[in-house]
């Protein structure tokens, strides 16, 4: 039966993936990786036997209409990113679409997604948030700060290390020095870490030292 599944994967720690994702990957007729060179170390490690092919953002509009057509002809696929959910900052969302638009199933397996965990052990208020993603680069980036200098919900941001420290100052610049400001670095890994404190507090340790990995910010909202 022609069926999509987006299957979320463990963002460091193997142990989160579920028993269900392990099951789903080993019975759709194949496996559609964003690096099949990263998914085949985490398919080996649960001996995963599934054929998997290369699916990402240079690549996804070429391969979309063959992909339709073979789930249409009766194929279940599985679609999986290097680290967490599918489609959150990774390629998945267009497949999705095309998917629903031609009526075919698509299900979504609960997972792991880096920036819950983030939000979670921020301490900052999570009744209401806003995802933002990464920044942009450059082109309206400032404009960009400027609108979320506004924003009254707490805000989650991903970053790369070597932008890290810019993106803290410019939090600086427009949200003010003394807003709350928690960075999670490593989620799940051993070096974990989750540094607390105001924008221009966290952006001075981070000046003393260079961050490495995977990032996750988590910005207060102004207060009203």
């Amino acid at each position: 039966m022609m069926k999509l599944y987006i299957v979320p994967t463990p963002i460091g720690n193997l142990q989160d993936m579920t028993f269900r994702a392990v099951e789903v990957l080993k019975s759709v007729d194949l496996i559609l990786a964003e690096d099949t060179r990263t998914s085949g170390k985490l398919l080996k490690h649960f001996e995963i036997g599934t054929h998997m092919q290369s699916h990402h953002m240079h690549n996804e509009h070429k391969t979309m209409e063959t992909l339709i057509k073979r789930m249409q002809a009766g194929e279940t696929f599985a679609l999986i990113s290097d680290a967490g959910t599918p489609a959150i900052s990774d390629p998945g969302f267009l497949l999705t679409r095309e998917c629903i638009a031609n009526n075919i199933p698509v299900e979504c397996l609960p997972g792991a997604t880096a920036f819950v965990p983030a939000l979670v052990n921020s301490g900052l208020p999570n009744d209401k948030f806003v995802f933002e993603g990464f920044l942009p680069v450059k082109k309206g980036r400032q404009t960009r700060f400027k609108i979320l200098a506004e924003e009254t919900r707490t805000m989650i941001f991903y970053e790369s290390p070597h932008k890290l420290v810019k993106t803290l100052g410019h939090f600086c610049e427009y949200f003010g020095e003394d807003r709350q400001v928690s960075v999670s670095r490593e989620l799940t890994k051993l070096f974990e870490e989750n540094i607390r404190g105001t924008a221009k507090e966290v952006l001075t340790h981070y000046e003393n030292k260079p961050p490495k990995g995977e990032i996750v910010v988590v910005v207060d909202g102004k207060r009203q």
